[in-house]
C-alpha cells in the first residue's frame, strides 16, 4: 500500500476509557482482554470483532516493549483496521486496588461456596471470587513490575 508505513501496520492503536477518565492512548503490539466467550488476544490485522467484556484484566504490550495490566468490571471491546477500543464499565491499575480487601472478599466468596445450598448465593459468590482473583492477579503484576525496577 502506497503512503503507509509498514512499520505502523505492525501495531495497534489502543484507546482505553472508563465511565470517568481515558486511561490509556498509544500504539501496542499485542491486547489480551477477558471477552464474553472466553480470553481473546488481539494482534495487528485482526479481523474486526466485537464483544462485551467480564470481569478480569486486560494486559498490553505497548509499542516500547512495556507490559501493563489493568482490572476491568466489564464493558465492551471493539477491533477495526487494528484499533482496538474498549469502553470499560470500570478500570483499575495495580496502584488503584485494595490488596487486602480483594483477599477478603475472595476468602469471603470461597466460603459462600463452600457452604450455601442457594443457587443465586453460590452464583454471585462466583463472580465475586472472579472478581476478586482478576484483582489479585493484576496487584501481582504491579509487584513484579516494581521488583524489576528495584535490581
Amino acid at each position: 500500500m502506497a503512503g503507509v508505513n509498514t512499520e505502523s501496520r505492525r501495531l495497534l492503536q489502543v484507546e482505553i476509557a472508563d465511565v470517568g477518565q481515558q486511561l490509556y492512548s498509544g500504539r501496542c503490539l499485542s491486547i489480551t482482554a477477558p471477552a464474553a466467550l472466553g480470553e481473546v488476544c488481539i494482534l495487528p490485522r485482526h479481523a474486526p470483532f466485537l464483544s462485551k467484556l467480564v470481569p478480569g484484566e486486560i494486559r498490553l504490550e505497548t509499542e516500547g516493549n512495556e507490559r501493563l495490566a489493568y482490572y476491568v468490571s466489564g464493558g465492551y471491546l471493539e477491533v477495526k483496521n487494528s484499533t482496538v477500543t474498549i469502553l470499560a464499565d470500570r478500570m483499575l491499575r495495580s496502584d488503584q486496588i485494595d490488596r487486602e480487601a480483594a483477599l477478603t472478599a475472595k476468602a469471603s466468596a470461597e466460603a459462600v461456596l463452600k457452604t450455601s445450598a442457594v443457587d443465586r448465593d453460590r452464583d454471585r459468590a462466583k463472580l465475586e471470587l472472579i472478581k476478586a482473583l482478576a484483582q489479585l492477579r493484576v496487584v501481582e503484576h504491579g509487584m513484579a513490575k516494581l521488583r524489576q525496577h528495584v535490581r
